[in-house]
This record gives C-alpha cells, structure tokens and sequence, in this order.
C-alpha cells in the first residue's frame, strides 16, 4: 500500500519517511490517535515502504526487478517479511486444546485489508463470523509470532510486524511479547496500532515510541470525497465537517441505506407528532423505536441530543457553526424555530435522562412514550 492511498497525515508520512531515509527507525512504533484517522492505513504504507515499495518514486531497495517483486507481493499482503497480529476468536470446529491465533483468520484479514485500511473492530469481528464471542490476542499469538521472526529475513531488509489492537493481548501475550521487544530480532521493526494505549502494560509503552495521530482535518477528507467517491465540492465540504475528521463516520454518512438515515427519519415524526399533539401517533412511534434493540435506541437518543443542538445554532444564522447533512438542513429551515432559549436545556435534559434510563435497562415503552408526552410541552416553550 502506498502513502498516496493514506487521506491526509501528511506530517505524519514525512516523519515516518525521514526516520527510513536517516536509517533512524526505533525498534517498536506505537501509533495513536481517534477513530477513523488511519492508523491502520499509515502503519500498512510504512510498512510497505520500508519492504520495498516506491513512494515518490523511490524505494529503500536499489534493484528494479527487487522492486517491482516486492511491490507485487505487498499489493496482495503476501510478503514473506510483513506479519500481522490482531485479536480473534477460536475458529469454528477447533479443537479444546487448539491456541486461537491469526493465521487460522489471515485469509479474512487479507480480504478486508484489500477492501479498505479503514475499518472497525466491529467489521472484523463481522469478517470472523463472531457472534458473542470476544476477540482477543493470546498467548499462542505471541508463540508463532516469535517463530517467524526468529528467521532470517526472505528479502535480505527489514522484517515488519504489525500488531492491531494489542491492547486486547492477555497478560500472558503481553508478556511474551515485551520479551521480544526488550531484544528484537536483527532488522525486526514492531508496529504497534492503538485505540486505547492506556490499557498497555507500562513496560510495553515503555519500549516503544508513541505517535499521536490528528483526525483528518476537513480539507484533506473533502479533497479524498471528490476524488474518491466523485462527490460535489459543496457536498463532500459538508460530511467532512460534520465526519470532524473520522473517515469511517464519512462513508457512513454516504450510506443512503445508513442508520443516521432512519434516526432523521425518526426525530422528524416526533417532532411532527408532538406539535401536532397527536397521542395515538406519539404512542406508536414509541411503541415503534421500543422494538430497537437497547444500544440501537441509545443511538437515536444521541442523534435527538445533536440534531437539537444543531437547530438550535441554526438560528444563530452562522453556517460555520452548523454540522448537518443536506437533508437535515432541509428540514431544520422550517423547524429550528421551535428549538429556542426557553426549552433547548429542557429537551436535551430529557433525552439524556432517557438515555440514561435506556441504559439501565428501564421498560422502553414507558420511557420513550412519556419521553413523547413531554416533547408536546416542550416545544410550544418560547
């Protein structure tokens, strides 16, 4: 994978290139940074870079024919030295005895890896077919990953493990493996992917060196809409400001079919609803998102606490101070009228305390219908 495919971090991309060129690479990387800033994308490109692969045209290796091998084989993630860790789940049909590690999923990760190098933990755990299952690194991981290192590397360069979540290793796995990075094998770079470093021993933190990636800011995101999902300039200015600088949140907003789609959908027929002070319908609409399951309502509580939020800065006549698709735009023209002063703290104080009630597991008939009731007071406040 090549630098060009990573949107944006480009501060990011010139320090990474810098420690290759001065042949200044610590030993174990730890990169950090929000959801959806491209963690996983940056790791891949630098791996990739320092197997072989050009970037601005040049590469690390010299020959031409080495080149063009190396880069056929990192396009299909098929490197002999590239490695990868990440947590997973005991395969279907294994054995009691059998130690769950990569390998028996590494032909998944290739595929969603080939998909996009954005992703979510949940999408992997889709791609395993994991139902309620915890996915975590093991100590069979640490094992393996020890092995493969230990050899000589195929390309006569560097060898490059990449190691997803590690924060999901249990003590056993991370103990073993700050074993490997206390004395790394000869040309053996760690990198180490993070969502949430403070769940790491401190040992291991210890040995590496932390990058803290920035979201994407919205210039880089807007560009890589047009160019990548042929999107308006006005249009793709628009999701990269309300995605604030999470790629995944991006595409999801591009989802026709997405759940924010059906949350608008939702807050516009309570809204409706509730003006017109129609008890039957407001019954039924709560006997409706009472079907959802518990985190799916909790969602839509929190799409009603932004969209007040929004329509209530609407009013101010400031677009820089709006983040709201097209569509919601649309329809808070006409209605953030009724968002004002008096009752913008009263329904965010009742969507919270719903969604707080929600969360511990209070009959969600009651609380979304009474939660409806109150909307009808609410909104005729001024």
């Amino acid at each position: 994978m090549q630098f060009s495919a990573v949107i944006g971090q480009q501060a990011i991309i010139h320090r990474l290139c810098n420690m290759a060129q001065q042949q200044r690479i610590p030993n174990t990387l730890m990169l950090c940074g929000p959801a959806g800033c491209g963690k996983m994308a940056v790791a891949l490109a630098f791996a990739s870079y320092l197997l072989g692969e050009r970037n601005e045209g040049k590469s690390l290796l010299t020959d031409e024919a080495s080149i063009r091998n190396a880069e056929a084989m990192l396009h299909q993630y098929s490197h002999p030295d590239l490695h990868f860790s990440f947590p997973v789940i005991k395969p279907s049909g294994a054995s009691s005895d059998h130690k769950a590690v990569s390998d028996d999923f590494i032909g998944e990760w290739k595929t969603m890896l080939s998909a996009s190098p954005y992703f979510t933990l949940e999408t992997w755990l889709t791609a395993m077919g994991a139902a309620n299952q915890q996915a975590l690194i093991g100590a069979g991981e640490s094992d393996v990953l020890a092995k493969k290192l230990l050899l000589k590397s195929s390309q006569g360069g560097y060898k490059v493990s990449i190691i997803w979540l590690p924060e999901r290793m249990n003590v056993e796995c991370a103990n073993k493996l700050l074993k490997l990075l206390e004395e790394p094998p000869h040309q053996t770079i760690f990198i180490l992917v993070c969502e949430e470093p403070e769940l790491l021993l401190d040992t291991i933190k210890s040995r590496a060196q932390r990058i803290d990636m920035k979201r994407i800011n919205d210039a880089d995101m807007a560009a890589a809409l047009v160019e990548r999902r042929a999107l308006l300039p006005e249009d793709a200015q628009r999701i990269a400001r309300i995605a604030n600088g999470n790629w995944l949140k991006a595409l999801e907003s591009l989802d026709v079919n997405s759940e924010n789609t059906q949350f608008l959908d939702m807050f516009k027929m309570l809204m409706r609803l509730a003006y017109q002070r129609n008890v039957k319908e407001l019954k039924r609409w709560s006997e409706i998102v009472a079907t959802y399951g518990r985190e799916k309502q909790r969602r839509l509580l929190s799409y009603c606490l932004r969209m007040v939020r929004e329509n209530f800065m609407y009013n101010f006549g400031e677009p820089s101070l709006c983040y709201m698709t097209r569509e919601e735009e649309e329809f808070s023209q006409k209605f953030a009228r009724f968002i004002n002063e008096a009752n913008v703290i009263p329904i965010s104080e009742l969507l919270q305390t719903a969604r707080q009630d929600i969360g511990q597991n209070a009959n969600a008939k009651i609380v979304f219908f009474e939660l409806a009731l109150q909307m009808i007071v609410l909104l005729i406040k001024k």
